[in-house]
């Protein structure tokens, strides 16, 4: 499974923010299950699913445009986690550690673009 991609650190850490959105989403209000849960945990998934898919294309420019994709998805989360915790959904805590995985990811994912963009230069 994933043989080359799951070795990537980016990849890693990129799933373990979209498990560590899915635990902090658990007690969310249930009126929110089709709205802010299911949209920050897409956008969550989305991140390591456009890794995985843009890897998969055995393409130096179609893994880029992928990966640009997984980095609109991840500022979206970040945005959504920020909304989350501004309207007392998770703790400030939660916040914190979560918004560091995600940001994390976020310098993972730009300095595997910029490789990405001087292979093609």
């Amino acid at each position: 499974m994933y043989s080359d991609t799951n070795k990537l650190l980016v990849w890693k850490r990129s799933h373990e923010l979209a498990l560590k959105v899915y635990e902090i989403t658990k007690e969310f209000p249930k009126e929110e299950q089709f709205g802010l849960t299911s949209q920050i945990r897409r956008a969550a998934v989305s991140i390591p699913s456009n890794i995985v898919e843009g890897k998969a294309r055995n393409s130096v420019r179609d893994y880029l445009r992928f990966l640009l994709i997984s980095r609109g998805s991840l500022e979206e989360a970040k945005y959504q986690l920020l909304l989350s915790r501004d309207l007392g959904y998770i703790s400030n805590d939660n916040y914190e550690v979560t918004f560091m995985i995600a940001d994390d990811v976020g310098k993972l994912l730009n300095g595997l673009i910029k490789s990405l963009e001087h292979k093609l230069n």
